[in-house]
């Protein structure tokens, strides 16, 4: 197969041709059609395979770019918690290829826009989180730590690439203090929280709706399909609900997000997860953990427009950095970073 390129010659896709060779090998026939069905913010490439009715999900992940054994790893596992997410029929990790099955292609977030049913959509995606907190136990040990070097890493991207690079500030010598300061607490208050399987992008892009009924392999079982699930670590109890909950490509009113909070610590709580003392402790950690996502995401979007050439994510800019603002004004020891975004970020952004 191949694409014009910029001067109108075709160029072959290779690493395609190699793929549609090994689903040939794999069905004994090239009767079968395929077609991009995603890609994502790394090198993999998703493609949905049709044949005699049926439809799968192919994965290109190129061998010494991107690892295949997380994905397959975090997939059994969630197998065996019993939720819904695809199922790896074939692989084949010399080559970076893998078959899976096919949750749809209807995102939470497409059935959200059309006046999809809320409620019940949150509901689902609440129940499986909890059931995934509930019953990986063991499983989710081993998993990679989500410890302090990664946490600080992430948010270093915020003063890297959303402040200097894509708003042009050059911090003070007092703004890089007060920064790190502010990093010191996220993560003082991350490492506090109980440790449990920890998805990292539990939002409504990764969030399918799934039709019961459907004969396609892969679309019976419960609302939500999960996908995306490789970087799955073992870190903070409410990282994914805030990722849910505070989603940066769409947004809830307060009085809402706090029912599905206490929603989720309710059933957390009968199923034995650990979700703190009270519920004012449980907040403050949502919140908190919730800071720590957002300028960690702000970073990523930015270093996604303007190292790898992905304008897209921009317009999810304010929604990311309104989370910050609204979470910030409550809590004293988040006062730098109030004043920080106020004086300094909310102004450079007017001028982009």
């Amino acid at each position: 197969m191949s694409s014009p390129s910029h001067d109108g010659h075709p160029v072959r896709d290779l690493r395609l041709e190699q793929l549609e060779q090994w689903l040939a090998g794999l069905f004994g026939a090239r009767d079968f059609t395929i077609a991009p069905a995603s890609a994502d913010a790394s090198f993999r490439r998703y493609f949905r395979v049709s044949r005699q009715g049926q439809t799968w999900i192919a994965m290109d992940a190129p061998p010494g770019k991107e690892d295949m054994g997380p994905y397959i790893h975090v997939a059994a596992m969630l197998a065996e918690v019993g939720v819904n997410a695809p199922k790896v029929l074939h692989r084949d990790e010399v080559q970076g290829f893998l078959l899976n099955t096919d949750l749809g292609s209807r995102t939470y977030l497409a059935e959200l826009e059309e006046g999809g049913d809320a409620e019940r959509l949150y509901r689902d995606a609440i129940e499986a989180l909890v059931a995934i907190q509930a019953r990986a136990g063991k499983l989710a040990r081993e998993l990679p730590p989500y410890d302090e070097a990664l946490l600080r890493r992430e948010m270093g991207l915020f003063p890297e690439w959303f402040c200097k690079k894509h708003l042009g500030l050059e911090l003070s010598e007092d703004e890089v203090v007060g920064v790190a300061n502010t990093f010191d607490t996220l993560v003082a208050e991350a490492l506090s929280q109980p440790r449990v399987f920890v998805h990292r992008d539990y939002h409504s892009r990764n969030l399918m709706v799934t039709d019961s009924t459907s004969k396609t392999p892969g679309g019976q079982g419960p609302n939500p399909g999960i996908l995306d699930f490789q970087d799955a670590v073992l870190g903070p109890v409410t990282y994914d609900l805030v990722s849910l909950l505070r989603d940066s490509y769409v947004a809830w009113p307060l009085e809402r997000v706090r029912a599905w909070i206490k929603q989720f610590r309710g059933s957390a709580q009968r199923s034995g997860v650990d979700v703190g003392a009270n519920a004012a402790q449980f907040q403050r950690w949502f919140d908190l953990m919730g800071v720590q996502r957002q300028l960690k995401v702000l970073g990523i979007f930015a270093r996604l427009y303007h190292r790898d050439g992905k304008p897209g994510y921009l317009k999810d800019l304010p929604r990311t950095l309104s989370y910050v603002r609204q979470v910030t004004k409550n809590y004293r020891d988040l006062e730098f970073l109030t004043a920080f975004i106020e004086q300094r970020i909310v102004p450079a952004m007017a001028k982009v």
